[in-house]
């Protein structure tokens, strides 16, 4: 195959600047508050410029004589209106093994509100802490360069740069060298499905990044079939390697890939899993696909997207809905025993069936997956922020939850803080730099809402800093859930690898009982206590502390369950 001028590395390295503008007549360089040059001519709308110039300095591309910054831009010191920054790593990645998936415990977690200080280097001091709990890989929500200092991160606009009021990309690596000196890989976040509107008039100077033939919900749909599509492919995959290559990230998660459209015969989550895999080849890809298509977890050969994972909504639905008796939206399918039973064999609940809330066919099975590949959580990031007020499981539902999350034979996901109870919500915050934007966001976040008779009160504003600052953790331990959560995570080192052995249950009586070797839970998800016969004779493992093992049979509070052998 034939190289191409944007296959060679855009954006800055010290030394060299290239940049994809098809759209601009003149394009020159302008670094710091010094003059412009002219940028020459590579063929097809890319233009390059060797200059005698290190990381640390500042530099703007001026397309027609306005200056803009790098769409591949590493680091954007100033925010993004701001200068683009030569960054190059300041020593190469360490070499460290991330463990095997079917090892791997991850860990949610917001840079913003996950410390004091809402930085990069401010997480460091707390990673030790999971390692020994029994965590073994951090997941970091998006970084990619937002607007304002507070976000989630996934209105990101500069793919490849880290956010600037998290500490930029020295503190990104310096997280990751010590989630890695810790024992802990690194799974980042990113979102390649759209980009931040705040960013969309800067990168269309350049060319045509975005298609009118789909949409997305958030925003502009990103330019992978259409026409002058290479380059932003390119743009997409050179950001995806760049964090696995020169911060030694371990894996990426895939926002939402049903959201990304393409009808190439490479498809780019496929591009994105091959060029990862090629930089490094145990490194993950962690698709979020809201599909319950197990093609995107498939080999290439089979006709898949090559992804090592992918997350499952539906066993978090199958879970919430037994321990809280919800059942709005899309809980309305759910709350049966029997559909949580059927999740602990492949959290595919829909693989096929008709789905009443969608009222069409939905899903396919995945038996032929081994269980690993499947990400499952009780809590995360959007079953937590995407609610009214940001409140997490209820303290009654968190034991429950976590023995059938961390008993499954899944790769399990914690939350940030639910290890140990954390008080404080998640909201859904922001600080558009916009104003139509913000007013956008803010009264989109109030309409979602106001259709429900129950929300009496007001619904936090997403750009108030109040909201921000109170989904920061607090750390208040629940010490009797701390000590459940590092009682299971001991427990499941236990557990063989492979399907669950066997699973029952009683719907009526509301209780369920899954088998992986010797070990057994039974739960409870009534609301009065039940008296069930239990084969083991020891208990190891009570989420209540009313349990009691009696002449063979097992005495369960209401919604309680235990970890049998």
């Amino acid at each position: 195959m034939s190289t191409l001028p944007w296959d060679r590395t855009l954006g800055a390295t010290p030394g060299e600047f290239r940049v994809w503008a098809p759209r601009a007549r003149s394009v020159a360089l302008r670094l710091g508050d010094g003059e412009d040059t002219a940028m020459e001519s590579e063929g097809h709308g890319v233009y390059a410029l060797r200059a005698p110039v290190g990381a640390g300095a500042d530099y703007w591309f001026v397309l027609d004589g306005e200056a803009v910054p790098d769409p591949a831009t590493r680091w954007q010191p100033e925010g993004l209106r701001g200068p683009s920054r030569v960054w190059a790593p300041e020593r190469a990645p360490g070499v460290f093994s991330p463990p095997a998936l079917e090892d791997l415990v991850i860990y949610e977690l917001h840079v913003g509100t996950f410390s004091p200080e809402g930085t990069f280097e401010g997480a460091i001091p707390y990673l030790r802490g999971l390692a020994g709990l029994g965590i073994r890989a951090i997941e970091i929500m998006p970084v990619a360069e937002f607007p304002g200092a507070r976000g989630w991160g996934y209105d990101g606009v500069y793919l490849s740069a880290a956010q600037s009021s998290y500490g930029g990309p020295n503190g990104l690596a310096a997280l990751v060298a010590a989630a890695h000196e810790a024992g802990l890989a690194v799974i980042l976040d990113v979102v390649y499905n759209h980009v931040g509107a705040s960013g969309v008039t800067a990168l269309e100077a350049y060319g045509p990044y975005f298609t009118e033939k789909y949409s997305t919900p958030w925003g502009r749909a990103i330019n992978f079939d259409d026409a002058d599509c290479d380059p932003v492919r390119e743009w997409v995959l050179q950001s995806a390697t760049g964090w696995v290559r020169d911060f030694g990230i371990d894996g990426l998660r895939l926002d939402a890939i049903h959201a990304i459209f393409d009808s190439s015969a490479e498809h780019i989550v496929q591009a994105v899993a091959r060029r990862v895999h090629a930089v490094r080849p145990n490194a993950f890809v962690i698709a979020e696909s809201g599909l319950n298509d197990p093609r995107v977890m498939r080999d290439v050969a089979r006709g898949g997207l090559g992804c090592n994972a992918a997350w499952a909504d539906d066993f978090h639905h199958a879970v919430r809905t037994l321990v809280t008796d919800e059942r709005e939206g899309y809980y309305s399918e759910f709350g049966r025993v029997e559909l949580l039973a059927k999740a602990f064999h492949r959290p595919h609940v829909h693989d096929g069936g008709y789905s009443s809330f969608r009222r069409r066919r939905f899903g396919a099975p995945a038996d032929d997956l081994p269980p690993e590949r499947f990400v499952v959580f009780s809590q995360n990031h959007d079953q937590v922020g995407n609610r009214a007020f940001g409140d997490r499981l209820p303290h009654e539902a968190q034991a429950l939850a976590a023995l059938c999350t961390l008993f499954s034979p899944f790769t399990p996901m914690l939350f940030m803080g639910e290890e140990y109870g954390e008080p404080a919500p998640f909201q859904f915050f922001s600080d558009h730099i916009d104003e139509e934007i913000a007013v956008a966001t803010r009264d989109g976040r109030r309409q979602e809402f106001a259709a429900f008779a129950s929300f009496t009160e007001e619904i936090p504003d997403p750009q108030a800093v109040e909201t921000f600052q109170a989904s920061k953790l607090t750390r208040q331990v629940d010490e009797s859930l701390q000590r459940l959560y590092a009682e299971l995570l001991r427990a499941r080192r236990e557990l063989p690898r492979g399907d669950v052995d066997t699973i029952a249950f009683d719907e009526d009586s509301r209780w369920l009982r899954a088998r992986r070797g010797r070990l057994e839970i039974i739960c409870n998800f009534a609301h009065v206590s039940a008296r069930l016969p239990c084969e083991g004779g020891q208990v190891l493992i009570a989420t209540a502390q009313e349990t009691e093992l009696r002449d063979g049979n097992l005495e369960l509070a209401p919604l309680a369950g235990a970890l049998v052998r």
